[in-house]
């Protein structure tokens, strides 16, 4: 009876055991609002992450976003959370409250920025967000999986080398281009071009667009204008949306050969964000050198 209970006492320690290693390297849970902040988890999280990102898809409006189930079911799983903030996904503060989960660690880009409701929330085209998310990002993993620490930040290194790229090219194209005016139907890319020092117009139009609000005739007209007399030298333009009045200025811009570039509120499918990021200020280059004769 002795050898029995003890065998059978071993086989209860080694499979309690097995369950604890299992949950021990199970990857963390982790959930992205938006898929540019999902694809920073996967770079430093590797494979110790197992990343939903809930707004990924190129070809629909962000701005129309209506959350589901599964959404539900994977904010409760989750063990960290990302979100942009500045009231750019409120249905993420709401769903938070309505699934608690104890010693979830919640990461929130516009209080890392300093950024509000009222601010322009588009924060991931601003250089600063996206080093001090990542940095962020590693700490709290390094908290949750402390067997790993040194793997997230190893991997946060790699990350934030991999900027220099971008960075060198914000630099060079504000060395050059600094100082041209451009205009954009919403502020999506707002941040970007101010690092890039380039002098936005028609911002009262851009915000009635964001906001879904009919733009005053006064803005359209003002906008038309500057297209017709070259007062601008690129229009930057959402992509994911389809506002009449924004692909009717479109269609006056390439009508009057005034460069026009399209930008997104996600990570096109199959780049990652420094590739996003590069082929944008690629695009942006060029439009600013001029329209091809």
């Amino acid at each position: 009876m002795k050898t029995i209970a003890g065998l059978a006492l071993t086989l209860l320690i080694a499979l309690a055991s097995s369950v604890t290693t299992r949950a021990a390297d199970a990857p963390l849970k982790l959930v992205a609002a938006e898929n540019f902040y999902g694809d920073i988890a996967h770079q430093i999280g590797g494979g110790q992450v197992d990343v939903v990102s809930v707004m990924s898809n190129p070809d629909h409006d962000p701005h129309l976003f209506e959350t589901s189930p599964s959404v539900v079911r994977q904010l409760a799983a989750a063990q960290i959370v990302i979100y942009n903030g500045a009231d750019y996904d409120p249905w993420m503060d709401k769903l938070l409250k309505a699934t608690p989960r104890p010693g979830r660690t919640v990461i929130v880009a516009a209080d890392l920025v300093h950024k509000r409701a009222g601010d322009n929330p588009h924060l991931w085209y601003d250089p600063p967000t996206m080093p001090a998310v990542a940095r962020a990002l590693a700490g709290a993993l390094g908290k949750a999986d402390p067997a790993h620490a040194g793997d997230f930040q190893a991997r946060l290194a790699t990350f934030l080398a991999s900027l220099k790229p971008v960075n060198d090219k914000i630099a060079a194209i504000r060395k050059k281009y600094g100082g041209a005016a451009v205009t954009a139907s919403e502020p999506v890319f707002g941040y970007m071009a101010a690092a890039l020092g380039l002098k936005m117009r028609n911002e009262k139009f851009q915000l009635s667009i964001m906001n879904d609000t009919e733009p005053s005739a006064r803005d359209v007209a003002a906008f038309e204008r500057d297209l017709k007399q070259h007062k601008v030298r690129v229009m930057f333009y959402n992509k994911q949306a389809s506002d009449k009045i924004v692909l009717h200025l479109v269609d006056i811009a390439r009508a009057a050969k005034v460069p026009v570039v399209g930008v997104t509120e996600t990570i096109p499918p199959g780049m990652t964000f420094q590739q996003w990021m590069a082929s944008e200020l690629a695009g942006t280059e060029k439009a600013l050198a001029g329209p091809s004769s």
